[in-house]
């Protein structure tokens, strides 16, 4: 079975982690300080503090801005449950604005549509390696003084008009296994706001501002010394893992050739960094989605559904009283879409292998 993803581990990651785990200092250390400015540095914003997961980082993210109860933050329901539910942690209101077509991003124009005087921030999401329309979706929060934080779990290096996500509103990034690059479970926050550092300094480690003194309600959400070990080196070759992954992406844009099958888009402000290389399964299509998965597993090939439903679809949002019908956009994707393996591991034998069994359908 040719897998739909694999973190590319090689022998400068084992060193750099063992190094550590003989220095003793495991838990925090220099290491995290210096893949803070490194990560931060490369992104191109003024700050980076280092969490323990993407999910930590949006939930931090959103309390430094002073999202509460009552508030209303307006996201995209297309994505992992984590956006929305780090909402939910602040007992706040997640308001779900549909998605772009063609990106499957968060659509400008439904964004308008869905704030109210409650709305507090936009938290958008640069889906499967591809940035949302950031220059509309900033002028909007520009005009009605809302935050936005950048959901770019997915984006590491990915650009908007030559500028790398993350550096626009708050960045939100997870280093979990499957993502572009990897610290195995991990997190970051990047941002250019003197103002919130500090508190989301305190809010990661217990609210302590000195040992045993305790000024906030803070979480235990701090990255080890080992985790940014390994980020330092995956960090060094991200760029080379990215332009393997846009190899690939690009190698199925010229060889896919099956009339029902729409293909990723890269919009003109955007440089993907194909996260998930994610194929749409048209009307015309010889196959439901579900059966096509099906095809594509007898025949060695590993795929995914990102995502089944819209978040919410999930029965936990359904208990909260959202319903079917809310973003039609989003229903009928996440009805159509499947993932095929794009990550740089693959070979060159695998891909032709891929494309030959999509386009023998």
């Amino acid at each position: 079975m040719i897998p739909i993803s694999k973190p590319f581990i090689g022998e400068e990651e084992i060193a750099r982690v063992i190094e550590v785990l003989r220095s003793g200092m495991i838990v925090q250390g220099d290491k995290v300080a210096e893949f803070e400015r490194r990560f931060s540095a490369y992104i191109g914003s003024k700050h980076g503090i280092a969490v323990s997961n993407g999910t930590a980082a949006l939930d931090i993210a959103l309390k430094s801005i002073g999202v509460g109860e009552g508030d209303e933050v307006i996201t995209t329901p297309f994505t992992f449950v984590a956006t929305s539910n780090a909402i939910l942690f602040q007992r706040s209101k997640p308001v779900f604005a549909d998605i772009e077509e063609d990106t499957y991003n968060i659509n400008p124009d439904d964004v308008m549509e869905k704030i109210t005087p409650k709305t507090r921030a936009v938290v958008g999401v640069h889906l499967f390696g591809h940035p949302f329309d950031l220059r509309a979706i900033l002028e909007i929060c520009e005009d009605h003084k809302l935050m936005l934080i950048e959901d770019c779990a997915q984006a590491h290096g990915a650009e908007y008009n030559g500028k790398k996500v993350g550096s626009f509103g708050i960045g939100c990034f997870s280093f979990y296994a499957t993502k572009n690059m990897t610290t195995s479970e991990g997190g970051m926050i990047t941002c250019n706001y003197d103002e919130i550092v500090d508190k989301c300094r305190l809010l990661r480690s217990h609210g302590e501002v000195r040992k045993y003194e305790h000024v906030l309600l803070g979480h235990n959400m701090r990255m080890t010394n080992i985790q940014a070990a390994l980020g330092l080196v995956q960090l060094e070759k991200l760029d080379w893992m990215n332009e393997k992954r846009r190899k690939n992406a690009e190698f199925y844009e010229k060889n896919i050739n099956v009339e029902g099958l729409r293909k990723p888009v890269e919009k003109s402000y955007a440089k993907h960094v194909y996260h998930q290389y994610v194929l749409l399964v048209e009307e015309d299509f010889p196959m439901t989605r579900d059966e096509f998965s099906k095809y594509l597993t007898e025949n060695g090939v590993g795929n995914a559904i990102h995502y089944p439903k819209p978040v919410y679809l999930q029965p936990l949002y359904r208990e909260l009283g959202y319903e079917k019908g809310l973003c039609p956009t989003a229903e009928y994707v996440a009805e159509r879409v499947i993932s095929i393996p794009v990550h740089p591991l693959l070979s060159e034998k695998e891909l032709e292998r891929i494309v030959e069994i999509i386009n023998g359908v």
